[in-house]
């Protein structure tokens, strides 16, 4: 049965040079709601997404989603992995992934067989008839995420597709070892193995030739989560840096030199892509029209102070150099006293190219 599995110590997952040459990323809404029900259900054990938790409480009262909650038990041993089938694309829609997840009512009754967990009423209607269980399965995640993913959304993926371009520099860096060994501090890389966490399994999993399937995914903290059973492309879901950051409105100092010459709301901008955001994300965090957000943006990136960069359906901005010394008043450590910015005007990130 293909499960999804949380993570704390013992497993390695084996890849051949096929499996380097298939590993990709995806952004996966559908993973994002089931991974968001274990917040709900346990906000104590998730501080960080607990200010989301508080907000969206209230928002679901009306909503009926305890179907999707028998499913997502907690403590979270593993999930069926029909509720969260591995995302085909890149970056689908929840629409997508749902017709996806309908698509798997013969898989229902054996990995509900081979769960462990006892079933509910709702779960043993689902159980008896998994084509119209998996259309109120659909319906409840539906309305569940415009009640509580939908207000976020713009920030959560802004964090996520921000994450796989910061990946895509370190393979540019340092190649897949590199890109992979800075998952988490507890995974490594070991000869042609990666090691992961994991308290339920361990041992040596095979990647089968398909590669790994790399999800950012800001409500798996604090834990990685793994699939390696057939059928599906073997995947990790991993938290990426930043997540505290989602939840603040970016009212923050900016340096007052800086907001002198910039003007305070481009001098605020700067200091917010610490990590590469979306203007439709950027602009929700300021509270700032998204055409507004855009001007300054493209402003600023003619003054070399940012690059844009597309990855899937958005264009992300990243500071540049010459914005990280004018934020930090860096110098050259060679001592002539020569800013690094000046060197490195407009300089793209390694292995991308800015684009409007």
């Amino acid at each position: 049965m293909n499960q999804v599995r949380s993570e704390s110590i013992g497993l390695e997952l084996a890849f051949t040079a096929q499996d380097i040459a298939s590993t990709r990323f995806a952004i996966s809404p559908l993973w994002e709601v089931v991974a968001s029900v274990r917040v709900l259900k346990n906000p104590a054990a998730h501080a960080v997404l607990r200010p989301w938790a508080d907000q969206v409480r209230r928002r679901l009262a009306d909503v009926d989603w305890r179907l999707l909650s028998d499913l997502v038990p907690v403590p979270t041993v593993s999930i069926v992995g029909f509720v969260c089938p591995p995302p085909s694309t890149a970056v689908p829609d929840l629409e997508v992934e749902l017709a996806t997840m309908r698509g798997l009512a013969h898989r229902v009754r054996d990995d509900l067989d081979g769960w462990g967990v006892p079933l509910t009423k709702r779960t043993e209607f689902l159980y008896a008839d998994p084509d119209q269980g998996l259309e109120v399965l659909a319906r409840q995640i539906a309305d569940y995420w415009e009640a509580a993913m939908t207000p976020y959304w713009p920030r959560v993926a802004g964090l996520l597709e921000g994450d796989v371009l910061r990946r895509t520099r370190l393979l540019a860096a340092g190649g897949v070892r590199r890109m992979l060994a800075d998952l988490d501090p507890a995974v490594s890389w070991n000869g042609h193995t990666l090691r992961l966490p994991n308290a339920y399994v361990s041992g040596v999993r095979p990647l089968r030739g398909l590669g790994l399937l790399l999800v950012p995914s800001v409500f798996s903290w604090p834990r990685i989560f793994s699939v390696t059973s057939p059928p599906g492309q073997p995947a990790v879901r991993y938290p990426p840096p930043g997540i505290a950051t989602l939840w603040e409105r970016g009212d923050g100092d900016v340096p007052a030199a800086l907001a002198a010459v910039l003007g305070r709301t481009r001098a605020r901008l700067l200091a917010e892509l610490t990590q590469p955001a979306s203007t439709r994300a950027l602009a929700a965090r300021l509270r700032l029209s998204e055409a507004g957000t855009n001007q300054h943006l493209t402003a600023l990136r003619r003054a070399g102070l940012c690059t844009a960069h597309r990855t899937g359906r958005y264009v992300l901005y990243a500071r540049t150099a010459v914005a990280e010394a004018l934020l930090t008043g860096g110098v050259d450590q060679d001592g002539s006293g020569e800013p690094i910015a000046a060197r490195s005007a407009g300089s793209p990130m390694p292995g991308t190219s800015p684009r409007s």
